[in-house]
């Protein structure tokens, strides 16, 4: 499989990805893209959506043409097959993205207590900002009792059992958003006398929700599983996820503007290098924090090497990489590339987004392939089981790993790609304030004034159906040219990373309004804002304006993107976006196509009930169009 040949590869635009495809051509290595020709024709029902396995009677099919089969064998139709599907995958990318915010809520419970002295309160301040927006007394009390009710209620977020709204929704949502869902809510009970929620009650019980009426035998009403999608996403993006953002800013410090080195340039020949892959910082930031100990320097120098080298992969590496500088190896697909260059000492993983395949390709090298959750066991790994309350010893341990693998290095067959661009990081919401003198109005401002359009925000993986960081790369340039800014956050900003976008030399390929904003703000015109779990922050970010003008989110000229999606956190994160009134472009196909209702419910009827819905658009320059459209629609519905 040449697909290298007379310098095109329809795999990757990433030049350091193309050199290392062009090694595993040659060396026989197996990737994602060689796996992915191995599986076509993939199934067409399963790519619509109309195939069916909840009960021992299936698995059951539809034909979309109307040739075969009309119903499951229970009767389930095509609508209400897709409609299930979709809540699943709901459920399950919620689930994900809310356990980790579980996580570090607990661990605030824990270092409130003192029963956690591995880790403390990084940025007080932060602490004080959340608990008072949660409404939470902070005058005259100390660090520990503030952080102690902080995390008490975003514990209750998830297994509150009243009926009553999340707590961190209610206090974090724009009130008109709020009330838009919530007379949606009493709207459809007055009117057709059967509950409908889109208010998350608790994160938990909405995920069980979905599974429940999923069950063989409950709901099979698309709209009704459409609805509880939104509702079970809505936590997770109000919730869950923000949970995580917000709390793990005050453990390990919030992020501060900053640049960094990204492309797989980052790992060193002669240092001993640790790759940081999946989302969990708490994890990840202990590696890095104990990489520097005068310990492991000394080990590292012990066996010849220059030092430990701590880089990022995917989102725990956009968390190390946002507070403590670390260098970005790439994005989802770099992984395996990663351990072809033969100078990684160890990969540490620890949940989503990590290929199996990584075990064995490491035992091609000398590479130790480390897991560390009970959530995420990989059969070839060697296992070290991560604990909060021995973070230290643990992360040492794993570097350590890493450096007992280092001597074991065949040299002559390490390749680095000798790419890195450098990026301007660390735009959370407060930075972003900051840097406008700390309130939105001079944003409003450019808006208003049309020197800035409005804003995009585009997230996502890679996907191997599209050619790496290729719609990406050229969706963000089409936009910034045209004076819209964007913002972002998961592999999409890694790709933007790499390819110079977030470097300030970048804001010459933005318009003349944009432009003149970066030059004036010293910023380029693509943001950083952090791992696929700190879309909150892209959402804190809309109610905040929305706030500010007394509006809904839905009136803003917003717009969002997935244009590499791959996971079911994918599809939770484009749903809530949709739920809080932000229009949505994905591609890949979603795997609705087979149940036309819930199609129109989701690409048209969604407009007019939530203010936002999705949109599919497979060529990068179309999708720009349409969004600016959508972008300049709502302008002139303010008129502005």
């Amino acid at each position: 499989m040449d697909q290298a040949r007379n310098g095109h590869d329809s795999r990757s635009i990433d030049p350091a990805a193309k050199e290392m495809l062009r090694i595993a051509d040659r060396e026989g290595y197996a990737t994602i893209w060689e796996r992915y020709e191995q599986q076509q024709p993939q199934c067409s029902y399963g790519q619509l959506g109309t195939c069916c396995r909840i009960c021992s009677m299936g698995p059951c099919r539809i034909d979309p043409f109307g040739d075969g089969p009309t119903r499951g064998v229970c009767g389930a139709t095509a609508d209400t097959m897709v409609a299930r599907n979709l809540a699943r995958m709901a459920a399950v990318g919620s689930s994900s993205h809310s356990d980790h915010g579980r996580k570090v809520a607990l661990l605030l419970k824990a270092v409130a207590n003192g029963s956690n002295t591995d880790y403390h309160i990084a940025d007080p301040d932060k602490l004080t900002a959340v608990a008072e927006r949660l409404g939470i007394p902070t005058a005259g009390r100390s660090t520990a009792e503030i952080a102690a009710d902080v995390a008490a209620v975003a514990i209750d977020c998830f297994g509150n059992q009243g009926e009553e709204p999340i707590v961190f929704m209610e206090k974090y949502m724009p009130r008109k958003r709020f009330q838009r869902l919530r007379e949606l809510e009493e709207t459809l009970y007055r009117t057709t006398g059967a509950k409908t929620g889109f208010l998350p009650r608790a994160i938990d019980r909405e995920a069980v929700d979905i599974l429940h009426r999923t069950h063989f035998g409950c709901d099979h009403d698309p709209l009704s599983l459409v609805a509880q999608s939104v509702r079970c996403s809505l936590s997770d993006g109000w919730g869950g996820s923000l949970i995580a953002t917000e709390l793990q800013d005050i453990l390990l410090g919030s992020p501060t503007i900053r640049p960094v080195k990204a492309n797989l340039g980052v790992l060193e020949a002669e240092s001993v290098n640790v790759v940081v892959h999946g989302h969990e910082p708490i994890l990840s930031a202990k590696v890095v924090e104990m990489a520097q100990s005068a310990e492991c320097r000394a080990a590292a120098e012990a066996v010849g090497a220059k030092r430990v080298n701590v880089v990022g992969l995917c989102c725990t590496g956009n968390e190390v990489l946002l507070r403590q500088g670390v260098g970005m190896a790439g994005n989802e697909s770099h992984s395996e590339l990663a351990i072809m260059t033969g100078a990684v000492d160890a990969m540490v993983v620890d949940v989503q987004c990590i290929y199996p395949a990584l075990a064995d390709l490491a035992s091609c090298f000398h590479t130790k392939f480390v897991t560390t959750s009970e959530q995420a066991k990989i059969p070839g790994a060697l296992h070290i089981q991560f604990e909060e309350h021995e973070a230290d010893a643990i992360a040492t341990r794993i570097i350590k790993t890493a450096i007992n693998a280092f001597p074991n290095r065949n040299k002559a067959r390490v390749y680095i790609p000798q790419h890195t661009s450098t990026a301007i990081v660390g735009f959370t919401v407060e930075e972003i304030l900051k840097a406008l003198g700390g309130t939105p109005q001079p944003l409003i401002d450019l808006i208003v004034t049309g020197t800035i359009k409005g804003v995009a925000g585009i997230v996502g993986c890679n996907n191997v159906k599209v050619q790496q960081d290729f719609f990406h790369r050229t969706l963000t340039e089409e936009l910034i040219k045209r004076d819209i800014l964007v913002i972002g956050t998961g592999c999409w900003a890694i790709a933007a990373a790499k390819s110079g976008l977030m470097d300030l030399p970048a804001r010459e390929l933005a318009g003349p309004g944009l432009q003149a904003v970066c030059g004036q703000l010293g910023i380029p015109p693509v943001l950083h804002m952090g791992s696929c779990v700190d879309c909150s922050r892209m959402l804190n970010l809309a109610g905040t304006l929305a706030d500010h003008l007394q509006v809904d989110i839905s009136d803003l000229p917003l717009v969002g993107s997935a244009p590499e999606w791959t996971t079911e956190k994918a599809v939770a994160i484009g749903t809530y976006f949709v739920g809080s009134g932000i229009p949505v472009h994905l591609w890949p196909l979603p795997p609705i196509l087979g149940g036309p209702e819930v199609t129109k419910i989701l690409t048209s009827d969604a407009k007019d009930v939530l203010g936002g819905w999705f949109f599919v658009e497979e060529d990068p320059k179309a999708t720009a169009d349409r969004m600016e459209q959508i972008i300049m629609e709502r302008r002139a519905a303010l008129g502005i």
